[in-house]
């Protein structure tokens, strides 16, 4: 292939980026001042979003979902700029978990690009608290205590990553030890687990918390409790959604303060409503849900978040649009920061260095994605 070129503008430093790049890697990354820079817009690696249930009516948790829904899924994020994604798999019977995992398998073997642009698969339950609001809308008769061996039978399937898991269960810290040394990642989530649990389950592994203050009873003690654990703790990296709904902008400053430049990321959560219009849809996630004008997807006949319908780009937005971060720091919760987080990520994923994947987006300063670069831009079969 012949070496290709992208240039833009550095969002935290300000200076000139030209990044060469050739079959599929960055090559080398040039930095010089510019006085004409700001005309440019930004460079940035691709998004990387370490939570998706579904795009555009194509669900992965679906009875019919099938290889063909995963690469489309993966084009069509990749057409916003989301080039790295975490297929995510709710709580259900194993055999439909199974099913889930053998399709993000088979994508993954038949193209190159899914491959590359799917690291592994985040599994967000069973092994999750079966208390109203604590649950969400994850189905209560599919919840089940925290098992090892089940996660090694995913793991036969195909790369299992992060699985979501509510350290109330007994025994817990056990499990979550067998299921880390297994090179899983443990996250918080979806809990009415105790402060003491939360710290239990930290000491044991745990490294990540599936989008905070949500998944979580609307009634806690004031302290101690999970949220002000997960907070307060550098071990744990923090998932946020934050699409609008999920956290108020205020919640959603103060745990970004809290987490630091490199404690937290963004994750979309999207569903299969994800794109499309106002409306109510039956989806596998949240069952019948209303989308309202407003983009906030709820469970019908309660007022429980079903999901989400924004997309990454979208929560990037809000945050350069609401929080005191500025783009430059923001660019790393949709980037590099998600990316440290993934089993199986490819080297360099979520930077522009040498050696990087040449997965890039120019953006502007408001956030919104102009123009997408990816590393596997053909098609390239790799397996049977």
């Amino acid at each position: 292939m012949t070496v290709q070129t992208a240039r833009g503008r550095d969002a935290a430093r300000g200076d000139v980026l030209t990044v060469r790049y050739d079959d599929g890697y960055i090559v080398s990354v040039e930095r010089r001042h510019d006085p004409n820079a700001s005309d440019l817009p930004v460079l940035s690696p691709g998004f990387v979003d370490a939570q998706v249930n579904g795009y555009l009516g194509l669900d992965v948790n679906g009875p019919d979902t099938d290889s063909m829904v995963i690469e489309r899924i993966t084009e069509e994020l990749a057409r916003i700029g989301v080039t790295t994604w975490v297929p995510t798999v709710i709580t259900a019977s194993e055999d439909a978990i199974s099913h889930a995992l053998r399709c993000v398998e088979k994508a993954r073997n038949a193209d190159a690009r899914v491959r590359d642009a799917i690291p592994s698969v985040h599994v967000e339950g069973p092994f999750i608290s079966d208390q109203d609001g604590a649950r969400g809308v994850h189905d209560a008769s599919q919840v089940r205590a925290i098992d090892p061996e089940e996660v090694r039978r995913w793991g036969a399937i195909t790369r299992i990553g992060v699985v979501t898991v509510s350290p109330h269960w007994a025994d817990a810290p056990r499990g979550i030890r067998e299921i880390c040394a297994m090179g899983v990642r443990i996250s918080i989530g979806h809990t009415h687990a105790t402060a003491a649990q939360v710290l239990g389950a930290i000491d044991a592994g745990a490294t990540l918390s599936t989008h905070l203050g949500n998944g979580i009873a609307p009634m806690i003690p004031r302290h101690p409790n999970a949220i002000w654990t997960q907070l307060a703790d550098d071990r744990v990296t923090c998932g946020l959604i934050a699409d609008g709904h999920h956290l108020p902008s205020e919640t959603l400053e103060v745990m970004l303060r809290a987490k630091g430049t490199r404690g937290a990321f963004l994750v979309s959560d999207m569903t299969a409503v994800a794109g499309k219009p106002p409306g109510r849809y039956a989806t596998p996630v949240g069952g019948s849900v209303d989308l309202d004008e407003h983009g906030r997807l709820s469970h019908v006949g309660s007022e429980l978040l079903a999901g989400a319908a924004a997309s990454l780009p979208d929560g990037l937005r809000n945050v350069v649009r609401s929080t005191s971060l500025g783009l430059g720091q923001a660019l790393k919760l949709v980037t590099e920061n998600p990316a440290r987080t993934l089993p199986g990520a490819r080297p360099g994923l979520g930077t522009l260095q040498p050696g990087a994947p040449a997965d890039m987006v120019l953006v502007s300063d408001s956030g919104t994605v102009l123009e997408v670069i990816r590393s596997s831009p053909r098609r390239e079969e790799i397996g049977p």
